[in-house]
């Protein structure tokens, strides 16, 4: 079960092929493959947990705004 992403872009590094499996080596994969393949995923978790934090983001940014405009309709002569 392999990625033809995966496999394209190792194919196409060209000049950097040594660099990517030294770091790869150091990194402790076995394989060009597992490293891209681990650098893919991670890169799915942080496109998640970035959206994760826009929403809640935006979340507690309307809970402030509600509760600002309630703040001003309020006061003590009504």
């Amino acid at each position: 079960m392999e990625n033809h992403e995966i496999i394209s872009k190792i194919e196409n590094l060209n000049g950097r092929r040594n660099y990517e499996e030294k770091r790869a080596a150091k990194l402790g994969f076995s394989s060009l493959y597992e490293y891209f393949e681990d650098k893919s995923q991670k890169q799915v978790l942080e496109a998640d947990e970035k959206e994760a934090r826009l929403f809640q983001f935006q979340a507690v940014k309307e809970l402030n705004r509600k509760t600002k405009n309630q703040k001003k309709k309020s006061c003590g002569c009504c």
